[in-house]
This record gives C-alpha cells, sequence and structure tokens, in this order.
C-alpha cells in the first residue's frame, strides 16, 4: 500500500474530503482550457452534428412507419 493511501485512512472523513478538493483543484489546475473563439467553434460543430443525427433518425423512422404501415395496413 503506497504512503498516502496510508495515511489517507487515518484522516477523518473531513480531512479525507479536504484532500479531494485539494486534489481536485491540482488537477484542474493543469487543464487547458478553451479560448472563447474555440469554445463557440465546438460548439457549433456538436450542435450541427446532434441536428444532422437527429435529421437522420427522423428520415429513417418516417421510412419505417411508411414500410410497416405498407405491410400490415
Amino acid at each position: 500500500m503506497s504512503e498516502q493511501s496510508s495515511s489517507a485512512t487515518r484522516l477523518s472523513p473531513l480531512g479525507r474530503f479536504a484532500l479531494f478538493v485539494r486534489q481536485v483543484v491540482a488537477e484542474l489546475r493543469k487543464v487547458i482550457w478553451p479560448t472563447r473563439r474555440e469554445l463557440i467553434a465546438y460548439t457549433i460543430v456538436v450542435v450541427v452534428f446532434v441536428a444532422a443525427m437527429a435529421g437522420i433518425v427522423a428520415v429513417l423512422d418516417y421510412i419505417f412507419t411508411q414500410g410497416v404501415l405498407l405491410i400490415f395496413g
């Protein structure tokens, strides 16, 4: 067992929570955040992709509905 994990087991629940928060903050400092322009571009790409997928599903749903109605009346 590592030294940190053995010391973490001796901490109180509040101490473990504080350690968790410190580790989260340390990891978030390592993140390379997108610029505003990149964020807008990524958002547009995602919205267009989701709209295209929704359109494909809608077309397939309509085709299958017409096929079922044709077969079963």
